[in-house]
Parts: C-alpha cells; sequence; structure tokens
C-alpha cells in the first residue's frame, strides 16, 4: 500500500484491545522472547525503513535519536505516542534498549534492515530491505514521519542529543532529579535504568491528558 492511501477506520486503530489469543512470532534467534507484539513490530520496522530512505547517513544513534522525536512530537500534538516506546535515560539518550542491542546487528528486525558500511564516510548505518507498507500507520502518524524526516533529514547524531537533551525536555529533567546530569555530561556513566515517563510531555495540557491516559488504558 502507498502512502497516503489510507482507510479511514485506521484513524482509532490504537484503541483496540490487543488479541491476547495471538500466538507470539517467532524471530531469528529469539524464539518468543521479542520485546514487541506483532502490531508494534510491524510499525516500528516500517517507521526505521521509511526513516532510512529518507535520512541522509541513518546511523543507529541518528535513528533512536528520531523515533524518540516521533514520540515527543505525537504527543504534543495529538496526546498519542508514535511507537509508545520505553526510553532509558543513557547517555546518548533517550535510548530504547532492547531496539540499540537490535540495530547493532539487526535479528528482531532482520526482515526489515541491514546494517552496511557507507562509501563515502564509511560509517556503519542501516539500509532498508524492504519497500515501506504504511498499513499501521494513521494519517496523522504519515504526517507527523514525513515532517520529522524533513525537519532533521541532515542533522548529525550530535545535533539531534542536543535537541533531545534540551533543558525543558524529558530527558534532562529525569537526569538532573535523579542526579544523574554531571555524571552523564562528563561521560562517567554512560547508561543507567531510569526511565522517561511520556506523560510529562502532555502534563499541561488537559485535553491532552486525558487522550493520553485514555490511550493507556489499553496499551
Amino acid at each position: 500500500m502507498k502512502v497516503g492511501k489510507l482507510k479511514n477506520q485506521r484513524l482509532h486503530h490504537r484503541f483496540v484491545t490487543p488479541n491476547l489469543m495471538d500466538s507470539t512470532p517467532t524471530y531469528l534467534g529469539y524464539g518468543n522472547l521479542s520485546p514487541y507484539d506483532p502490531q508494534k513490530r510491524e510499525k516500528l520496522g516500517n517507521t526505521l525503513v521509511y526513516l532510512c530512505n529518507h535520512v541522509l547517513n541513518p546511523t543507529k544513534t541518528k535513528l533512536l535519536k528520531l523515533l524518540y522525536i516521533l514520540d515527543e512530537v505525537s504527543l504534543k500534538r495529538t496526546g498519542i505516542p508514535f511507537l509508545d516506546l520505553e526510553y532509558k535515560v543513557w547517555k546518548y539518550g533517550p535510548v530504547e534498549k532492547e531496539l540499540f542491542v537490535d540495530l547493532q546487528d539487526p535479528m528482531i528486525f532482520s526482515d526489515f534492515l541491514r546494517r552496511v558500511t557507507d562509501s563515502i564516510t564509511l560509517k556503519k548505518v542501516l539500509e532498508a530491505k524492504v519497500e515501506f507498507n504504511d498499513d499501521e500507520f494513521t494519517d496523522s502518524d504519515i504526517e507527523i514521519l514525513e515532517e520529522i524526516a524533513t525537519k532533521f533529514k541532515n542533522k548529525t547524531a550530535k545535533e539531534l542529543s542536543d535537541i533531545t537533551h534540551k533543558p525543558s525536555g524529558p530527558w534532562y529533567k529525569v537526569a538532573k532529579k535523579n542526579g544523574l546530569l554531571e555524571l552523564l555530561e562528563k561521560e562517567k556513566l554512560n547508561t543507567t535504568e531510569h526511565t522517561i515517563d511520556l506523560s510529562e510531555i502532555v502534563k499541561h495540557d488537559e485535553d491532552l491528558q486525558q487522550v493520553y491516559y485514555a490511550y493507556k488504558e489499553f496499551h
């Protein structure tokens, strides 16, 4: 299915309770231990495919940054996270830990991506193996995805870090609240188990809060 040809009923698909009777799929090397349900894996995989095809130098760190930005922008705009991933406060975070590991050598997403060496920069980048499929995306999702890919197409991972680490953002606030800021900034600490609370992004807007908590009731 091509981008833009979306059915209207998809606009509310994220409020549908998952079918708990669905069998858990098996992924290369992971058996039944994939951290993502089939629907989320499909959407996440295709999000990565789209980003790989539309931004320059799609390194692992750059892609991880863009996924967080997608969630933050979607929350601020609609009250619903784009992917609803769990982000840890790391030096180069926010980072979704399982995805950080998998993008080093794709296994869970090996049918979507491969890791290659860029012939010009000689950096390791991710490359799409399949065409983008928009079945799991709403009209709003597509709009945000296109916007973020265009806006940050030429940004480096370092420039995206500066954006996600701004003092007004959740990463900075959690790091500061837990006494981690100086340790992370001086590279005395690279990873933590502290998680970013995405509800903080909508806490100043009552309408968005209501939408967010209604969404979380089913996810």
